[in-house]
């Protein structure tokens, strides 16, 4: 199958296109730059010069492929916009011919008060409250649309836990805690949900996959390891959420959710099957 994806060059994006190449496919992959061009092809992949914020390009290569799966985000205020336009583009270019993948994030069901499914009624924090009308027009268009809400993705020394909590504490010799640290993180290792995105291409129309490994560990616990890691073992700053925000911005009041999600439709429908499933020890490093 011809594969054509965007954000490629990504935290993600990069084991997304090892996962789509080990299962047989050619990949194409939107770069906005030389350097992500190279990136792309070093992994495999044959570059699409080009941004987020160009429908003709995206509308074009989607018409060139035989499935299509959108990792990129554009950042700014009109982050909302250019989702919706740059998803209408490629499901357009796709058509019928092929399954379209649209990334969410199961930031959007705010605290979930236990495990839950994907069926549970979304409460997003400011972050992520945009997404909702996104991903119903996405899933009402034509075509065989499936939206991935990825968990909080680490692994390979990256993600938003390395960007807001490691980094900090070796600047500041203390991981920041938001409140008492009991809520709990839904979590996923970038190589399981590249492998579920890949399996994914296969999904019926309309279908909506929590990507998380089912491991749902509070935050204090996490901060215990990545304290390790930050090379201060122990050491807390603990914030309230205002103080948190201060500092981080309002991704703090995504950080203090209390969100615990179940990967069972996956595994049953796609056969996921996450493998990195001790994520303490890996975030230890």
């Amino acid at each position: 199958m011809k594969v054509f994806l965007t954000g490629g060059s990504g935290y993600v994006g990069r084991p997304a296109i090892r996962a789509l190449i080990r299962h047989g496919h050619e990949v194409s992959a939107l770069a906005r730059s030389d350097a992500a061009a190279r990136t792309v092809a070093d992994l495999g992949a044959r570059p699409v010069p080009g941004a987020l914020t160009d429908p003709a390009v995206l509308r074009a290569a989607a018409a060139a492929a035989d499935g299509v799966i959108h990792l990129g985000q554009h950042y700014g205020d009109d982050t909302a916009q250019v989702d919706d336009a740059a998803a209408s583009a490629m499901q357009d270019g796709l058509g019928d011919r092929g399954v379209y993948v649209h990334t969410g994030g199961v930031w959007v069901y705010g605290d979930t008060n236990g495990v839950v499914t994907e069926d549970a009624p979304q409460n997003p924090p400011r972050i992520t409250a945009w997404r909702r009308e996104n991903e119903d027009r996405v899933l009402s268009r034509a075509g065989r649309p499936v939206l991935v809400m990825p968990g909080l993705v680490y692994g390979h020394n990256g993600g938003l836990a390395e960007t807001f909590f490691t980094a900090a504490a070796r600047e500041r010799g203390a991981v920041p805690l938001i409140g008492d640290g009991r809520n709990h993180w839904a979590l996923v290792h970038a190589d399981d949900i590249a492998e579920l995105y890949a399996l994914a291409l296969q999904a019926p129309a309309k279908s909506v996959y929590a990507g998380v490994s089912g491991e749902n560990i509070r935050l204090a616990e996490i901060a215990e390891a990545l304290s390790s890691a930050a090379g201060c073992p122990g050491s807390f700053e603990r914030l309230t959420l205002s103080e948190a925000e201060e500092r981080m911005g309002p991704i703090a009041e995504a950080f203090a959710l209390d969100q615990q999600l179940t990967p069972a439709r996956a595994q049953a429908e796609l056969g996921w099957a996450p493998s990195h499933l001790d994520a303490l020890t890996e975030l230890r490093g």
